[in-house]
């Protein structure tokens, strides 16, 4: 009885329900109806917030899709975009991408990073910060909870070896100072464009990407100024560079 009318209510076919189960699918209503709940509506509900969580699941490769969708125009670099791709279908796909983001825990994280951590510490521990932002976007978004299974401090930091401690620190040869204009001599007598490149960007010590996108546009002969751009800066601001004599010659 539902303020005092009868109502009936269907438990499911005999085909798909046992008489034990149908017994208690019927004692679960009797609860409801002293609860002063409706045993439909309160079905109803229940369906729905079914259909709502499966809504709401989404697979981790899907959500790393629209992360990266979502910064795509913060990360002026093409490079930048390209290598976060290709370091998560390399390294993390296989393992996490269809899987639903928000059941993702810290063992299946430990799982994929394990293998390179000792032999490729810094690609490993790239993976590891761009698994977290993933989560940290999906945890925003609702798709999980509060808990980022890539966390470092406080949570990975105790099931890894710290990069710093295991990675072996390799740096490419400098060239000695005194041979520096024997460098300067053979760089001139090319006649190719990247020996040109190299001495400007020795005479300006600028980022490899700034010198390779110059144009003469950016050139103030008067002043003696190398302008770039802010849209061609990592901080997104215009940046003056000096010029010495004989650096223009080389642009």
């Amino acid at each position: 009885m539902i303020d005092g009318k009868a109502r009936e209510m269907g438990l499911g076919s005999c085909q798909d329900l046992s008489l034990a189960q149908a017994r208690d699918a019927a004692a679960q209503c009797r609860l409801l109806l002293t609860e002063g709940k409706d045993p439909q509506q309160e079905r109803e509900r229940q369906r729905h917030q079914a259909r709502l969580t499966q809504a709401q699941q989404i697979t981790f490769q899907e959500a790393a899709d629209r992360f990266m969708t979502a910064k795509h125009h913060e990360w002026k670099d093409g490079k930048h975009s390209q290598q976060w791709a290709n370091t998560l279908a390399t390294y993390v796909y296989p393992e996490l991408g269809p899987l639903p983001v928000g059941a993702i825990d810290v063992t299946l994280v430990v799982k994929v990073l394990e293998p390179t951590w000792r032999d490729k510490t810094e690609t490993a521990s790239r993976v590891r910060g761009r698994i977290e932002q993933v989560f940290d976007w999906a945890i925003a978004h609702r798709y999980r909870s509060d808990d980022n299974p890539a966390r470092w401090k406080g949570l990975l930091d105790k099931l890894l070896p710290t990069p710093g401690k295991i990675q072996r620190s390799s740096h490419h040869p400098s060239l000695p100072y005194a041979n520096l204009p024997a460098l300067f001599t053979k760089l001139r007598a090319e006649d190719a464009s990247s020996a040109k490149a190299l001495v400007f960007l020795i005479l300006t010590a600028e980022r490899t990407s700034e010198v390779l996108g110059a144009s003469w546009q950016e050139i103030d002969f008067d002043k003696g100024l190398w302008i770039i751009p802010a849209g061609r800066m990592k901080p997104s601001k215009e940046h003056r560079v000096p010029l010495c004599a004989t650096a223009p010659a080389n642009a």
